[in-house]
């Protein structure tokens, strides 16, 4: 394996199409695409400092390394590739790429960062962005923080355990999305989706959960939620209360309370949907903008 160590790299394509290279405590300067096309690369200790580092490469492990915000673009096009103790600064890091491992890197810029990836594994990852993993699929996040809007709009087949996230409209037109063990806060949670479950989640939304085909919640806590589960198929447990319930589609509710009740014969058929509450404070049959 070729041994590249300690060089000040510039220019475009200052190590194209390179094979089978460790490269150590090495900084790609300005320059675009310095890495294009590369193949079993091996790197570490080292720094990225301009657009388009990694692009179709395939079979890259990389360590203790750094995009700067200006490798913008970052990791387009590349398969296999593994990246751990690192910081990614730079927006719009991989598209269109696939067999991703991340394990322990900060993200304090990703917007529209992981669109249209696939087999994606996050572990100890830390992201701030909006828009982040648009239409990606076959993804498995653990120990996972997101701040920031609509994420994982578009996503299929999720996984996510012990996460955090805050974030506006995230979930939507998603398929086969299951979070285990962790807290979400955030505006119009999963609308349009199918195949939602929340399992032991901690949740904070204004008219969550709407629009689902087939949402599934078990063992949840729901903080500050009102106007759920509009036109949703739904199957919840909720421990504790919600604060108002909105014209479900059908299924099967459970709640120790329920703060408002508001089902309208004129919208949903009422009948379809199971409500087992413990206490209902009010039972409406319109909602207060059309009262």
């Amino acid at each position: 394996m070729k041994e590249v160590n300690q060089q000040f790299l510039t220019g475009e394509r200052a190590m194209f199409q390179s094979r089978d290279c460790r490269i150590s405590y090495c900084t790609f300067a300005d320059g675009e695409s310095p890495l294009k096309e590369s193949d079993g690369l091996e790197i570490d200790h080292s720094l990225f400092k301009w657009k388009y580092p990694l692009w179709y490469c395939k079979n890259v492990d990389m360590k203790d390394s750094t995009l700067f915000e200006t490798a913008r673009s970052g990791i387009w096009y590349t398969y296999n590739i593994s990246i751990s103790d690192s910081i990614i600064e730079a927006p719009k890091t991989f598209r269109r790429a696939g067999g991703i491992r991340l394990c322990n890197v900060d993200m304090p810029n990703a917007s529209e960062t992981f669109w249209n990836c696939r087999d994606i594994e996050l572990n100890r990852v830390m992201a701030r962005g909006d828009y982040f993993a648009m239409n990606s699929s076959n993804i498995v996040a653990k120990n996972f923080q997101l701040i920031g809007n609509y994420g994982f709009d578009g996503g299929s087949n999720i996984e996510i355990h012990n996460s955090k996230m805050l974030s506006k409209d995230a979930f939507w037109n998603a398929e086969n999305v299951i979070v285990y063990d962790s807290f979400i806060a955030g505006e119009y949670l999963g609308w349009n989706s199918k195949n939602i479950t929340f399992v032991n989640c901690t949740i904070e939304s204004l008219q969550g959960m709407c629009y689902i085909d087939n949402l599934v919640m078990k063992n949840c806590r729901l903080m500050n939620t009102s106007l759920a589960f509009e036109y949703a198929q739904t199957d919840v447990e909720i421990i504790g209360s919600v604060d108002s319930v909105f014209n479900p589609k059908g299924g099967i509710i459970r709640a120790d309370r329920i703060g408002e009740l508001i089902m309208d014969g004129r919208k949903v058929k009422i009948d379809q949907t199971k409500i087992e509450a413990g206490e209902i404070l009010k039972n409406s049959d319109r909602a207060s903008w059309e009262a």
